[in-house]
């Protein structure tokens, strides 16, 4: 009798070892901050924290920062909350309330709630002496000039408003073409602006309603991203090729040339300062740029093979190098002195720190590189305070992300009494760093999670992380879409499964021939075999039953999840395919003249071959769809069109529509619903 008891105790702690502890409602209600800036004296911070779906400002002040909730938006109702920023003069917090600011179109209205009436895009401004909140009106793309002066884009035209509301908001002035940038210069009486004309962009310089618009060196190029000298007397800014050009073979990698200019304001004359090596990593693409002092200006470039900072002295017209080493920057911010500059990278003393976020920065002074953080966790957006203090975002393997100090080289956490009591931070595992080689001898990185015990043979699930220039690390991630999928990560591992989490081909952090490879996507889908690589390294783990592998991923990874069932089903067992890309035969446009590309038609046989609708016939594992139909990043169309294949086909899946959300569940209450579904369908067919 007594060795009975002893082992139905024994079973009993197994079971209660090997159990579910915890719920995808309880991991869901991570912490998640965004939005951080401070003011012009470093004194002063303010973030949006997301909880569970509800988005509100805190704020917080020197010297002892301690956080004070301004608003009360305590409703899952899917209105972001962006462009949070001081006013000049530090009395006034301004921020935009509604859109996804993460896709395209957006400035317009999310209804995640299905409301009879469209809620608005809307700005507010927050009186911090009296505590006082006013809404200023529709609008969006904030911009600050003098005092408590508030610029903002509204169809395209530049709009002022004041954040005392003192007047109604008005069009500072009328002008062709779609306003899409602008900066005050530093004395706050001229505004910097681009305007796009079609094939070429320009710069303008607005005064007052008097004086005409002074166009700088207007050419039939693109210009962007001007940047006023600190004395206000000259702009530097980006120039890029206008119009279509020849029609060039569509296969072939071709570099996208970019220079830096300088414009001299009382001349109108400008000259080039700098032009990109003739590369493929020296391509053009949108990246940090400022003007920091009078000697120098501050850039970010991919031309050595990774994103990394530069310095142009402006007499010698020479480049330096602030941040070598086979490392990524990324989250740059320059001090409000102007004498140092912060970013967040892949970089530290272990090899695991390739999937993790430090922050360092830079004085421009002498050029020195400091490592401000280290260790085990994740760090990013990083803004000066008074002193050399910094304030930035960090996170664990196991805490979500909370706002956090370092003042005099000690840290200190803000509002950690934010994370539920009910959230299981000491239950999440810790992911493994794991690499494997994929057919063509690439190296390819991921993330193992796994919890501990279990049975001998477990069900393994792939995630793929959308983008794809993003990249998956060993915690909890520093963007909103990418904490839900990690939370479902560690959902899956605590119901039992071995998740993997490919970091593919096209993904950042791993240098520019991995980020741009050819034959990627449309041309050929080569990061296929990166997720097929990552299925096989998984099945041959010897704790994992090689005949029970599922796959998920949502965008660009329901894209992946949707080839790897339609190519090789008998590996990938099950998958849910999440607001993927479905059909590329539409990527080349029919040509409108008698020029056309030479391989043109090649091209377009490639892009359909790289689809997953050209695999039908072999996609036999079951498949659940879900998408949303105010997707501004994917159009519900990919689905749609898919689901009627399958429907001719007489194919069978399951699929979920829902309705008024966006690419990014801006409602909690359906991020939730998504991971359930999703854990549930993998579930069904690898466990039950």
């Amino acid at each position: 009798m007594k060795i009975r008891l002893l082992i139905i105790l024994f079973l009993c702690s197994l079971q209660s070892l090997f159990s579910q502890s915890f719920t995808m409602e309880q991991v869901g209600k991570f912490t998640f901050p965004s939005g951080l800036t401070a003011d012009q004296s470093g004194t002063q911070l303010a973030w949006v924290m997301y909880e569970q779906g509800k988005r509100n400002v805190y704020y917080a002040k020197a010297p002892d920062f301690q956080p004070e909730k301004l608003t009360s938006f305590n409703q899952d109702d899917g209105q972001e909350i962006s462009g949070l920023s001081f006013t000049p003069e530090g009395n006034h917090l301004v921020f935009v309330r509604g859109g996804d600011h993460g896709g395209g179109n957006a400035s317009s209205t999310v209804n995640a709630d299905n409301l009879a009436k469209l809620p608005k895009v809307e700005l507010f401004a927050f009186d911090l002496p009296s505590r006082m909140i006013e809404k200023i009106g529709e609008g969006d793309n904030i911009h600050l000039g003098n005092f408590s002066d508030i610029l903002f884009l509204k169809n395209g035209q530049v709009w002022k408003a004041n954040a005392h509301h003192v007047e109604a908001p008005k069009q500072l002035f009328e002008i062709k073409g779609n306003v899409n940038s602008m900066e005050y210069s530093p004395d706050g009486k001229s505004l910097a602006f681009t305007v796009n004309r079609g094939g070429h962009q320009l710069i303008g310089i607005y005064r007052d309603e008097e004086t005409p618009i002074q166009f700088i060196a207007p050419s039939f190029h693109r210009y962007s991203q001007p940047k006023w000298s600190p004395d206000g007397s000259k702009i530097a800014f980006i120039k890029t090729l206008g119009g279509s050009g020849a029609a060039y073979p569509l296969l072939e990698p071709r570099h996208s040339p970019w220079e830096i200019w300088q414009a001299d304001l009382t001349s109108g004359k400008a000259k080039m300062l700098w032009k990109a090596p003739e590369t493929l990593p020296g391509s053009y693409r949108y990246f940090f740029f400022s003007y920091p002092n009078e000697n120098e200006l501050v850039f970010e470039s991919y031309h050595d093979g990774w994103q990394h900072l530069y310095s142009l002295d402006l007499k010698t017209k020479t480049e330096t190098l602030l941040t070598p080493g086979d490392y990524m920057v990324e989250q740059i911010k320059l001090s409000p002195d102007g004498e140092k500059v912060l970013f967040s990278a892949n970089f530290g003393p272990e090899k695991e720190d390739q999937d993790r976020r430090h922050i360092g920065s830079v004085e421009l002074a002498n050029k020195k590189l400091t490592w401000e953080t280290s260790g085990e966790g994740i760090e990013a957006y990083p803004v000066a305070l008074t002193n050399g203090d910094l304030a930035y975002f960090s996170a664990t393997a196991k805490r979500p992300h909370l706002v956090t100090l370092k003042q005099d080289e000690e840290t200190k956490l803000l509002q950690a009494d934010l994370i539920p009591s009910d959230f299981p931070e000491d239950k999440l595992v810790t992911p493994k760093q794991v690499q494997f080689t994929a057919p063509d001898g690439t190296t390819v990185f991921g993330q193992l999670f796994e919890k501990e015990g279990g049975s001998a043979k477990k069900p393994g699930v792939v995630f793929i992380h959308g983008g794809p220039q993003r990249q998956m690390l060993l915690g909890w991630s520093y963007m909103d879409y990418y904490t839900n999928t990690y939370a479902l990560n560690q959902y899956l591992a605590e119901m039992g499964f071995v998740v993997l989490s490919v970091n593919f081909r096209l993904g950042i952090g791993y240098g520019y021939n991995f980020h741009r490879p050819t034959n990627a996507y449309y041309q050929g889908a080569v990061e296929y075999q990166d997720i097929k690589a990552g299925g096989e390294f998984l099945a041959n783990l010897p704790q994992v039953d090689p005949d029970k592998i599922g796959v998920y991923g949502g965008s660009y990874g329901g894209y992946l999840t949707a080839l790897a069932l339609a190519r090789d089903s008998d590996l990938f067992k099950v998958g849910v395919d999440i607001h993927g890309v479905h059909d590329l035969d539409s990527r080349y446009d029919l040509p409108q003249g008698y020029e056309i590309a030479p391989d043109y038609q090649e091209a377009k046989k490639i892009a359909w071959e790289s689809s997953p609708i050209a695999d039908l016939d072999t996609w036999t594992s079951p498949v659940l769809f879900i998408h949303s139909d105010d997707d501004r990043n994917v159009n519900v169309a990919q689905t749609t069109n898919l689901i009627r294949r399958f429907d001719e086909l007489n194919k069978p899946y399951e699929s979920i529509l829902i309705p008024g959300d966006t690419h990014h569940w801006m409602k909690w209450e359906n991020m939730i619903r998504v991971s359930h579904e999703t854990a549930n369908f993998l579930k069904k067919h690898l466990m039950d």
